[in-house]
């Protein structure tokens, strides 16, 4: 055998993309002038009073023109919106964005959209692509990667290039948040985005069909189907489940980490070279990202107890805090923190769930979808492009639907489309946060230079060195399964046999779950701290030359 595991240590890597905890989607951003965004519109009620919830509108089981499906969406996000803007298009549904904000307003920072997601987009709208794409930022064609943060060295780079070139995608990228918003706004219907009053729960028809959405201020909504797109604390997902919305019982737990976040113009050394920037070393890690026009966005994740922010003193501000807590660090660090204003800076805890594998996703015509049914971490930027993802493959089942008679079987389909894909993803998600952060330390190294140095020899550094040279392979892995499963038409097996044979590998190293000397001896790395193949690794690669075999490209 290659390696012993710890029974809870084989459990975690076999399972590693299937029970990672959901995490609060967030993006901690500067504050941005307000000005009110078109089309928001005021809430104007045409359904039934909800002290008369036991009356429904009759209607006919098929679904035609003159007696559409009548669609509700529960939030106005991108992945609402991206669904409202699908099926406002197909003249048998008449589709109506519940959104409990009073207006649209310009605040929000930059979203991520991957090149899997810009690849959903084009096939759902391509003027919305093209639209989108006018406004758009690339960080997927230049330099990315994790860097030492100590010595300031390339760690590991990870091509985002290559893999999209080779499926002829779209390069992964950046757009404003209110951007994107006022594109999927400005092809939508007048009055199909109603403001000023959220859903908090909903009612079935028990003798026919319908379910009525129940607002804040106590009217209701009656539809066909209603798709909760109402974020992590979802009432859609509360009902669904009889669970509360936050609390005891809610299923909500800190995450153990904390991150401050600054978004700022900025002129960069390496503008116009490197998008993306990872800053690892002890217990912590600081990134860096181009998000275009001159602006840069810079996070610092650090696991720190939950209620920092109100527990923790900063009497010279957040800015100073960070310089002092990441002293020795590379100067890039510092050179950006001193920039930031403190107006410019916010931090945010990051709360878990439990995972949604085993929960229901539908229940007769409900269907939860985005960050209600699988928020992720924000490592791999994938928590808005999962939610197109869900919006692509609800819109598909739901086109081909003839009767009320097929929705809940067509909403079934989705949860199954889409299950095993999303848990990968949040599981990648959250993995990457916890290797980084509680496995990742400086890596060690044998300095030759005025004699012979041993710096960081210490389990996390010999083990965070281990791995340089597995992460390329790792990205390799993670990139082809990203960027080939957007249509949700099937499970890829051999890329996810092959991310979770790479991926349990370096989870079970890296949180300490390989027992020493089985890491060692095993791997036949008695003579790691020898001398020079720990320097350059040669060699290290026929570890995983069997790994080739399952590889999803030539």
């Amino acid at each position: 055998k290659m390696f012993h595991l710890k029974k809870k240590s084989f459990l975690a890597a076999v399972i590693l993309g299937f029970v990672s905890r959901e995490a609060n989607a967030f993006s901690p951003v500067a504050s941005i002038a307000v000005e009110n965004v078109e089309k928001s519109q005021r809430l104007s009620m045409v359904a039934a009073n909800p002290a008369d919830l036991a009356s429904y509108e009759r209607l006919d089981a098929a679904i035609t023109e003159e007696n559409p499906l009548r669609v509700l969406i529960a939030g106005a996000g991108v992945g609402g919106l991206a669904l409202a803007n699908t099926l406002s298009k197909n003249p048998k549904m008449k589709v109506t964005v519940l959104e409990r904000t009073d207006e649209f307003k310009r605040f929000g920072g930059p979203i991520q959209l991957a090149s899997n997601a810009l690849e959903v987009l084009k096939a759902m709208d391509e003027d919305v692509f093209n639209k989108i794409m006018a406004k758009f930022t690339y960080t997927g064609d230049k330099e990315n990667g994790i860097k030492d943060g100590i010595r300031d060295e390339w760690y590991a780079k990870f091509d985002l290039k290559g893999p999209a070139e080779y499926r002829n995608m779209a390069y992964t990228g950046v757009i404003e948040r209110p951007d994107l918003q006022q594109i999927f706004l400005d092809k939508l219907p007048e009055g199909m985005v109603q403001n000023g009053d959220g859903v908090i729960r909903y009612e079935t028809n028990s003798n026919g069909y319908g379910v009525k959405a129940i607002m804040e201020s106590g009217e209701a909504v009656e539809g066909d189907v209603l798709f909760g797109a109402d974020g992590i604390w979802s009432s859609v997902r509360a009902t669904m489940r009889d669970e509360p919305v936050r609390g005891d019982g809610s299923g909500v737990s800190y995450s153990g980490y904390t991150v401050f976040a600054g978004e700022l113009d900025y002129a960069s050394f390496d503008n116009g070279m490197v998008g993306y920037k990872v800053y690892i070393g002890p217990g912590q890690y600081f990134v860096i990202t181009d998000i275009g026009n001159g602006r840069y966005q810079w996070y610092a994740f650090l696991a720190k107890p939950a209620g920092s922010a109100a527990l923790e003193e900063k009497p010279d501000g957040s800015s100073l805090y960070l310089q002092d807590v990441f002293e020795g660090w590379s100067k890039d660090i510092h050179h950006i923190l001193k920039a930031t204003q403190e107006d410019e800076i916010q931090q945010r805890d990051l709360y878990d769930r439990p995972p949604s594998v085993f929960k229901a996703w539908t229940k007769g015509g409900v269907a939860l979808l985005g960050d209600s049914v699988h928020a992720m971490m924000p490592n791999l930027g994938q928590g808005g492009c999962q939610a197109i993802e869900d919006a692509y493959v609800i819109a598909e089942e739901l086109e081909s639907a003839t009767s009320r008679n097929e929705i809940e079987r067509k909403l079934n389909n989705y949860r199954g489309r889409r299950l095993v894909r999303s848990a990968a993803v949040q599981g990648l998600s959250r993995f990457a946060s916890d290797i980084i952060i509680r496995g990742f330390d400086t890596p060690a190294k044998i300095v030759l230079k005025d004699g012979v140095k041993f710096e960081n020899f210490n389990y996390a550094g010999i083990v965070t060195k281990i791995l340089q040279p597995i992460l390329p392979v790792f990205f390799t892995v993670q990139f082809a399964f990203l960027y080939d499963g957007w249509k949700n038409d099937s499970v890829d097996l051999k890329a996810a046999f092959a991310f979770l044979l790479v991926g349990g590998f370096i989870l079970a190293i890296s949180l300490g779950m390989v027992e020493e000397a089985a890491l060692f001896g095993g791997l036949g790395l008695e003579g790691l701290l020898g001398g020079e193949a720990f320097a350059g690794f040669e060699g290290f690669e026929s570890i995983f030359a069997n790994v080739q075999d399952f590889l999803p490209f030539p």
